[in-house]
């Protein structure tokens, strides 16, 4: 019997994206060997089936990351600013021109037939319940800025992922955002000048390190923002200098 959430669409023989094996064809399940990749949605109209708590996080991260959402459900609640919310239940149209699609309702066979569809259609499609009825799993996220580090155990054990996502949080606080977005002004004004000196790669990546021996950190919890900035910038330019680390 179909999800209040959903239409289920008929059942029909399906293809994962780009003629991959349908999800129940793969090897794989709990403890699968997944290929970590960032994607850039920005703009991607992304979908989300189902309205429930899980929905809404889901939702709050694909946001973040300046996705077009759109979540189809009767009732869901508390949804980010500038998501699409369509108060009926999914039909397979819902997905039409999606980059990404998110199953989400509480109904798993409701799950299956949704994510058989999508995979029909070619798109990539996560079962939050059954990541090994999709075609991919999102990691446990820790996010500091633009810094974002994923943890992921192949669907062995998430409690073990939120664990170690919890642990680093401890480790890595939120100086980290910052200094992260001190690096991505420094290599704005640094690697053009880089480049037009033909400074190798790996002279390149010696004076990051460089960079980052300095204490970075230690400056900007103590607020001296613009003594950071000044150390860091004197070492990329010794780097530049005739016969620097070449």
């Amino acid at each position: 019997m179909p999800s209040p959430q959903t239409d289920t669409p008929a059942t029909a023989e399906t293809t994962g994206p780009s003629g991959a094996p349908p999800a129940h064809e793969r090897p794989g399940g709990a403890g699968a060997t997944y290929y970590l990749a960032a994607l850039d949605l920005r703009g991607r109209r992304c979908v989300i089936l189902g309205g429930g708590a899980v929905a809404r996080r889901k939702a709050e991260g694909l946001v973040a990351a300046g996705a077009d959402v759109l979540v189809v459900a009767p009732n869901a609640e508390d949804l980010p600013p500038n998501v699409r919310h369509l108060r009926r239940c999914a039909t397979p149209s819902d997905l039409e021109g999606a980059a990404l699609v998110i199953c989400a309702t509480d109904d798993p066979e409701a799950n299956a037939s949704f994510a058989a569809e999508a995979q029909r259609r070619g798109v990539f499609v996560n079962v939050v319940d059954d990541p090994a009825a999709g075609d991919f799993a999102v990691p446990a996220v820790l996010r500091r800025g633009s810094l974002q580090i994923g943890i992921s155990t192949g669907g062995a054990s998430p409690a073990l992922a939120r664990r170690l996502r919890e642990r680093l949080e401890r480790e890595i606080g939120e100086e980290y955002a910052e200094l992260t977005e001190l690096l991505a002004e420094l290599r704005a004004e640094w690697e053009p000048s880089a480049t037009a000196a033909a400074l190798p790669s790996a002279a390149r990546g010696a004076a990051w390190h460089a960079v980052l021996d300095l204490p970075l950190l230690e400056l900007l919890a103590s607020g001296e923002r613009d003594e950071a900035a000044a150390r860091a910038r004197s070492v990329l330019a010794d780097a530049l200098k005739p016969g620097a680390g070449r």
